[in-house]
């Protein structure tokens, strides 16, 4: 393996963060593929200029991404970054801050607002077998927090998965931990209001109806009127816990 033309014995670059991005980059271009046997320790540090000790520990960082897969007695191959990985890494940087929730659902909204649009353009039989499925789940759980939030939550991953963006995809799975936290809450806080219950099942039906269709801006306009839905739901819980004296805790 030829040596980087960026990176020399002058290269200010720190050690480790060469090698991340030397992986990085030929990762991108294509150059290092998934299953690739990789050089050995020795010919990787000469050719990116770090001494060995730091190589294993950046290999190893590597290794806990999912990105390089090290079997030892054969030698390091290229893997696949793990998403749980990454999604642990958003649960746990954005858990601590404040309105995560409002964030969260930003994010959600932004995302699965273009995925259905796609989902109408490239959803297949088995895509809508699985979101008919999952608004199934919906009306059989709508009477239990947990399981109802759950559901809710994988009806609206359906959706995303339907857009066959993987781009979209890995960023909803990176934020899933809090979604399902969220779909969860927002169930409890809204438990046993029958005007609630029916509003759950007809805003998912309307959504699925407008998939099914196949007309991205109707799906759109009803995916939003959902949200507006949800929101609504949301104070109405809120204010009838209080009005029973009870507390409610928001995720």
């Amino acid at each position: 393996m030829k040596k980087p033309e960026n990176f020399t014995e002058t290269e200010p670059t720190r050690g480790t963060e060469r090698v991340m991005a030397f992986f990085r980059d030929r990762i991108l271009s294509g150059e290092l593929k998934t299953g690739e046997r990789l050089p050995s320790e020795r010919e990787l540090a000469a050719t990116l200029n770090v001494g060995r000790p730091l190589l294993r520990e950046a290999m190893r960082s590597l290794a806990m991404l999912g990105l390089v897969d090290i079997r030892h007695g054969s030698g390091a191959f290229v893997g696949k970054a793990d998403i749980a990985v990454l999604t642990d890494f958003f649960t746990f940087t954005l858990a601590g801050e404040q309105n995560v929730s409002e964030d969260i659902m930003q994010a959600r909204m932004a995302i699965e607002c273009q995925a259905i649009r796609l989902a109408c353009e490239r959803a297949t039989d088995a895509d809508l077998d699985r979101i008919g499925a999952c608004l199934t789940a919906i009306i059989d759980t709508v009477g239990d927090p947990k399981k109802g939030g759950e559901a809710d939550f994988r009806f609206h991953a359906a959706i995303v998965q339907a857009s066959h963006s993987q781009a979209l995809i890995t960023l909803y799975r990176a934020i899933s931990e809090l979604l399902v936290r969220s779909h969860v809450e927002r169930r409890r806080v809204t438990s046993g209001i029958s005007e609630i219950v029916d509003d759950i099942v007809e805003s998912h039906r309307r959504v699925f109806v407008s998939i099914v269709a196949g007309n991205g801006d109707e799906a759109d306009a009803r995916l939003r009127e959902h949200f507006a839905v949800g929101d609504e739901m949301r104070r109405k819980g809120i204010i009838a816990a209080y009005s029973r004296g009870g507390t409610t805790n928001q995720a």
